[in-house]
């Protein structure tokens, strides 16, 4: 229980159906807008995927750092995982779906 509670926030222990939409879809669309479609296709052109891919997650875990330190950190690895997508397809949209699943699964194993 207290790991569940250290990784899960209120919107995740108990969602209402906003919350789920929130979750499921407005923040992976808008965040990954931002993050892969914004900053991750304006650094390509400047510098090396090995720079690109980790700076973008690193931005992507400071949008989570509201959540708090823990949520930040462990949203990196996904972080890099759809970078790593949006380096390969360049379609931030895949992002957002791969995006919305993570959530799901969170979601899943903190309700």
């Amino acid at each position: 229980m207290f790991a569940q509670t250290a990784v899960c926030g209120p919107a995740l222990l108990s969602p209402d159906l906003a919350a789920v939409l929130r979750l499921l879809v407005l923040a992976p669309l808008l965040e990954e807008w931002v993050v892969r479609a914004g900053l991750h296709a304006w650094l390509l052109p400047r510098v090396s995927a090995w720079v690109a891919v980790p700076a973008s997650a690193a931005a992507f875990s400071a949008l989570h750092l509201g959540s708090g330190p823990l949520a930040a950190a462990l949203v990196f690895g996904p972080g890099l995982a759809f970078g790593l997508a949006y380096q390969r397809w360049r379609d931030w949209r895949l992002c957002a779906l791969l995006h919305g699943a993570c959530n799901a699964w969170a979601l899943s194993m903190c309700a």
